[in-house]
């Protein structure tokens, strides 16, 4: 048996939660994950997983064993990356989770930035909008963009993420152009479903007063780039981060609504778990996008056409 390769399968099984999954992560088979962690079990004379038909348990000893493991395993990669370092490059996998929208847009060339600046960087990207388990699911940095609860993750703000309602200039020529939120909430909307309470869409009037606009949705969609096309298909009335629309924007093929208004600014940040150990290769691209996505990010550049603007 070989005593490392059965310790980082049975620590990957644990974070995973599955030998299914933990095989894909190693790039072996199941029955071969199985066979190192019996083989583990055997040879420290302890179960250290308790299987069931539906979900993996950890005995007392597994836990323990899983610590110990799981902090071996970290300050081996530390090492690894410490001699990587003192040769002047980085190299490894970097697994990304972003939202889909956020991915194909800001994130994709500065992907391509940071590797031609570090060109024995890998990237394996998960491209969804759902929030990931990053621990769980093996992820070495995620972008978010949201109000951050707390939690276990550490986080680096990015970039604002400001939100703007439009429509198709067809659509407005059809149906009119709301001019005040009443108005507004008349109108059949697209609405974004993994934002908390899809349906209102808060705002702040020229005058400073904050309010809500609850929408009657038409199109639901999780997301974003989904939500533009039907925007831009005339189907209704859209609010969206402006780095999904800053485009079609400035090309006029969406107008602003009720422009004079403010609607609700979150931020991009980019979390990852809190360790002991932070690898240079997250430490790097972290500090590359907080670089790159610095001052005012180019969806917030001022569009041409002045007094459609946002």
């Amino acid at each position: 048996m070989d005593r490392f390769d059965a310790m980082q399968a049975f620590v990957r099984v644990v974070e995973v939660g599955s030998f299914s999954g933990a095989a894909e992560r190693l790039g072996v088979t199941k029955s071969v994950v199985s066979r190192r962690v019996a083989d583990l079990e055997r040879a420290l004379g302890a179960e250290l997983l308790r299987r069931t038909t539906r979900r993996l348990h950890l005995t007392d000893s597994g836990r323990a064993y899983y610590e110990r493991a799981r902090r071996i395993l970290a300050d081996l990669a530390e090492a690894e990356q410490a001699v990587s370092s003192e040769q002047g490059a980085l190299r490894g996998e970097l697994r990304v989770a972003a939202p889909l929208s956020f991915g194909i847009g800001p994130l994709q060339p500065a992907i391509e930035a940071f590797q031609e600046r570090h060109p024995e960087v890998t990237f394996d990207l998960d491209l969804d909008d759902r929030q990931v388990d990053l621990v769980k699911e093996g992820v070495d940095v995620a972008v978010r963009i949201a109000d951050l609860e707390d939690s276990s993750l550490v986080a680096r703000r990015l970039a604002p993420i400001r939100g703007i309602v439009c429509a198709s200039p067809d659509y407005l020529a059809r149906n009119g152009t709301p001019e005040t939120p009443d108005q507004l909430a008349a109108h059949p909307a697209l609405v974004y479903t993994n934002r908390q309470q899809p349906e209102v869409w808060p705002y702040t009037d020229p005058s400073g007063r904050a309010g809500r606009v609850r929408m009657t949705p038409r199109l639901r969609a999780n997301n974003g780039d989904f939500l533009r096309e039907a925007a831009l298909a005339g189907q209704g009335v859209l609010y969206s981060p402006l780095f999904i629309l800053h485009g079609a924007l400035e090309e006029g093929r969406l107008v602003p609504i009720l422009a004079d208004y403010r609607w609700p600014e979150v931020a991009a940040h980019a979390v990852y778990p809190r360790t002991r150990h932070l690898s240079a290769q997250v430490r790097a691209f972290v500090d590359f996008l907080a670089e790159r996505f610095a001052g005012v990010p180019d969806w917030e550049r001022p569009l041409r056409g002045g007094p459609g603007s946002p």
